[in-house]
């Protein structure tokens, strides 16, 4: 494994076309998660050139075909998976991971085979979808694992396996303590529904935001990772009131100051007092400029 490095953003003009590619794909009828997963890794980091991307495709396809040709019922395709990744590549994750950029990022996790539990989790559902497995994404408030079986078929042949633990097969109640860990809330079943692959990479891009914002000097990554999720089909208009705020927080005060002017403008129409707010924060970042 390779010295760790931390990601250095790419050129302006990399940038555009890397934006440009994940807003397409993004609204595409299929969209690829593996293929938004690694733009998001391109705007991080501006080493990861075409072959960078092309490469980690491969990986996925080369792992994929180490599986053993159908294996059987969601259970077996499960302990297939935690054999193959877990236990002889050691992809898992620990609590360490949650302190590191790159643990965001798919090319930098196949290639450290560590990272969040959402990203390993990428990693098992793009092996597994590659190889035929009925595979989805569950995300658990707080823990993203993976479920195999029919999506929409019966509760008790649907297996989850939590990827951050190596692949561990989950049973019981073992997804009631995982949510009531991360959150002290009570598993509902809404939370075992699958998880769309625009849904996991917003949540990714949530992750970097909330990693960058413990970091305010790395305030930019907290601002393309919210530029990326604005490129979403559906995002929170909430967003563009954090990018005005970012802007402002990096010195952009004149900027920042019309993007909050907008979002008055748009919020007014449903809530005055906060629109208000908004506007005095405008005023005072215009006044920053005198």
């Amino acid at each position: 494994m390779r010295h760790p490095r931390s990601p250095r953003p790419p050129s302006p003009e990399r940038s555009a076309e890397v934006r440009r590619r994940f807003a397409e794909e993004a609204r595409s009828e299929r969209p690829d998660l593996a293929t938004l997963c690694l733009l998001v890794g391109a705007e991080a980091d501006g080493a990861l050139d075409e072959a960078g991307l092309d490469a980690a495709q491969m990986e996925l396809d080369r792992l994929a075909g180490e599986l053993p040709f159908r294996p059987g019922a969601p259970r077996a395709w499960a302990a297939a998976l935690r054999d193959l990744l877990g236990e002889r590549y050691g992809f898992q994750g620990a609590a360490a991971d949650y302190q590191r950029l790159e643990s965001s990022l798919l090319h930098e996790v196949l290639e450290r085979r560590r990272g969040l539990p959402i990203m390993l989790s990428v990693v098992w559902l793009e092996v597994a979808r590659r190889a035929g497995a009925p595979v989805y994404g569950v995300a658990l408030p707080g823990h993203f694992v993976v479920g195999f079986g029919a999506e929409f078929g019966p509760e008790e042949e649907r297996v989850l396996a939590d990827p951050f633990d190596g692949g561990r097969v989950l049973s019981g109640n073992d997804a009631e303590v995982l949510v009531a860990g991360a959150t002290g809330a009570a598993l509902h079943p809404s939370m075992l529904e699958p998880a769309a692959p625009l849904e996991v990479v917003s949540r990714i891009l949530n992750n970097i935001r909330a990693w960058a914002a413990a970091r305010p000097e790395r305030s930019d990554v907290g601002l393309w990772a919210i530029e990326l999720a604005l490129l979403l089909p559906a995002h929170p208009a909430r967003l563009r009131y954090e990018r005005a705020r970012l802007l402002v927080q990096r010195g952009e005060f004149s900027a920042g100051a019309g993007e909050l002017e907008a979002y008055a403008e748009v919020v007014g129409a449903v809530d005055e007092a906060v629109a208000e707010q908004v506007q005095g924060e405008a005023r005072a970042a215009r006044a920053m400029l005198n």
